[in-house]
């Protein structure tokens, strides 16, 4: 998989566990990055992979604009490519967020456009399998879900094996940045950033 952008809430209530999941199958994909989130539910991918100044500080201004999102996860889906994950409740907020993204970079479509215009948010957990099923998968989550989590945050991360971290990170506040917490980039530097 060639590397590219991701525009990402990350859900910390459910790291360890996709972390881990992420290590089952390739730990390349495993990242260094204490801030990068494996557990996340996409807001825009891929993006441009080498956003410019004037793109970073449109989507600064839409996550200063964005209250965070509260949600609720604990119901399992498989998409038809076999994708299980939970599904956001409520999902109208993330939707609107990538509406937002959208509208400001229409050469961007969400999945590149393979599933529409409009992308069911979801937390990617497992990919089914002989032995993975949603029933095996719930099971292996045990009491992680359901769970209630305040997304706070958006990153935009780079995904290539070997090279998964955040490129820059804004939180989400619908009064604008808070003092000195304006979009930032990531805390240390990365030779390998793109």
């Amino acid at each position: 998989m060639p590397g590219h952008t991701v525009l990402q809430l990350p859900v910390p209530a459910l790291e360890d566990w996709v972390r881990e999941r992420t290590r089952h199958y390739d730990e390349g994909f495993v990242s260094a990055d204490p801030d990068f989130g494996h557990a996340h539910i996409t807001a825009l991918a891929p993006f441009a992979p080498s956003p410019t100044a004037e793109q970073l500080a449109t989507i600064a201004g839409i996550a200063a604009t964005t209250a965070p999102i509260t949600v609720r996860l604990d119901e399992i889906g498989e998409f038809p490519d076999g994708i299980i994950h939970l599904r956001p409740v409520p999902d109208r907020p993330l939707r609107a967020l990538t509406e937002a993204l959208v509208t400001a970079f229409p050469q961007y479509p969400p999945y590149a456009g393979r599933f529409g215009p409009h992308a069911d948010p979801h937390l990617t957990l497992d990919a089914a399998s002989d032995e993975v099923s949603i029933a095996s998968t719930r099971r292996l989550l045990g009491a992680l879900v359901p769970v209630t989590c305040m997304l706070t945050e958006l990153q935009l991360s780079w995904w290539e094996s070997g090279r998964c971290h955040v490129m820059q990170q804004w939180p989400l506040s619908p009064a604008g940045p808070a003092p000195g917490r304006r979009g930032r980039p990531a805390p240390r530097s990365d030779p390998r950033s793109p």
